[in-house]
């Protein structure tokens, strides 16, 4: 098992993917963690049509880009992961919906 390193420690690729693949792993496991809210709230809204709420969705990605950019990550990359991320999540919570009946 090769030891996961932080990035500036890093001295060699097979260090890099090491990293990148734990990352990879625990921002998983955050999504998953993300997509239990959509199912919480599909069980909350009342009506289908509460699911899509573009101003809430305009703020989660302004939000997103402003703790990037923050972080000295690009704004412009970060809100377009956002915006696929957010987008994903309406279409979860919409098949969440639907299948409470």
């Amino acid at each position: 098992m090769t030891e996961i390193l932080a990035g500036p420690d890093c001295t060699n690729m097979a260090e890099v993917r090491a990293g990148v693949d734990s990352l990879d792993r625990e921002l998983v496991a955050l999504l998953r963690r993300r997509f239990d809210y959509m199912d919480a709230a599909a069980r909350i809204k009342p009506e289908r049509g509460h699911v899509r709420d573009e101003a809430r969705k305009a703020q989660v990605i302004a939000q997103a880009r402003a703790a990037a950019e923050a972080q000295g990550l690009p704004g412009d990359a970060i809100a377009a992961l956002w915006e696929r991320l957010v987008e994903a999540s309406i279409e979860y919570e919409l098949a969440a919906f639907d299948r409470r009946g």
